[in-house]
């Protein structure tokens, strides 16, 4: 009855559906560890941003390396900035994907100890990028400013690799050690993306806030795999049904006209 599902093209059909059956299967597994990966960062960003603030001083040191469950912590400090060492960073968009620079400007603690403050976003004067920008000034004296932890920056996590030969005061990547080594003091490991206070006029535009990743869309591939793998076999199953039907009704119609022919002679 089934005796085609053994000739070339079915046993190529049969193969095929063999293979790609537990691919698919894998892949929606796979699909779901990254659902329950991206759920996870969201929940340590959705933490992270629920969190009383706290002194910066509790969550980070010279030479710390800021964790994922400390990232986007919200932190104080209290101290004055020091435009004369300020820099900025090159090849940063803003919202409207513009580019530009980001602004960052050391922040002398109480101690002595230094904070990397990214005040924000401001434009490029010109397309070269070169020459160093009018950079609006942060407050004067004492102040307290509050902003969101985030780590250094690597050229393994972004891709960028190309840190010599910049134009002066600017860099690519911000980096606390290198800071550190560049100022010749002690700078705490990571940054502090500024929120408050805002600054006048603006400008700098402050960062937005780390928005979620889209962890259903993991979650509907996910199930469209695993439907994918379940209609094989169904498929599979529809088509040897029909291929059967045809083959026996090609093979009724011969009889038919076998037997009909000898009474036409």
């Amino acid at each position: 009855m089934y005796r085609f599902l053994l000739s070339r093209q079915w046993v190529i059909l049969t193969l095929l559906a063999l293979v790609l059956i537990p691919t698919m299967v894998r892949l929606g597994i796979w699909q779901m560890h990254r659902f329950d990966e991206r759920t996870a960062r969201n929940q340590l960003v959705a933490d992270a941003l629920a969190a009383k603030p706290v002194p910066v001083e509790r969550l980070t040191s010279p030479g710390h390396t800021v964790t994922s469950a400390e990232r986007y912590r919200t932190v104080t400090a209290k101290g004055r900035f020091d435009t004369d060492d300020e820099v900025v960073v090159r090849r940063r968009t803003n919202a409207d994907d513009e580019v530009g620079f980001h602004v960052l400007t050391p922040f002398v603690l109480d101690d002595g100890k230094l904070l990397l403050v990214n005040r924000g976003w401001i434009p490029a004067d010109g397309p070269s990028q070169t020459a160093f920008p009018e950079i609006p000034a942060p407050p004067l004296g004492e102040v307290t400013v509050t902003g969101r932890l985030m780590p250094d920056e690597t050229t393994e996590a972004s891709g960028i690799k190309d840190l010599k030969g910049l134009p002066d005061r600017q860099i690519m990547l911000i980096d606390s050690e290198r800071e550190a080594d560049r100022l010749g003091a002690e700078v705490l490991g990571g940054y502090l993306a500024q929120t408050a206070p805002e600054p006048k006029d603006d400008t700098p535009q402050q960062l937005g806030s780390p928005g979620d990743e889209n962890a259903a869309l993991n979650y509907a591939y996910a199930l469209q795999w695993w439907l994918f793998a379940a209609g094989i076999p169904i498929g599979y199953v529809i088509l040897a049904r029909r291929e059967r039907r045809d083959r026996e009704e090609a093979a009724a119609t011969a009889r038919e006209e076998t037997e009909a022919a000898p009474a036409r002679a």
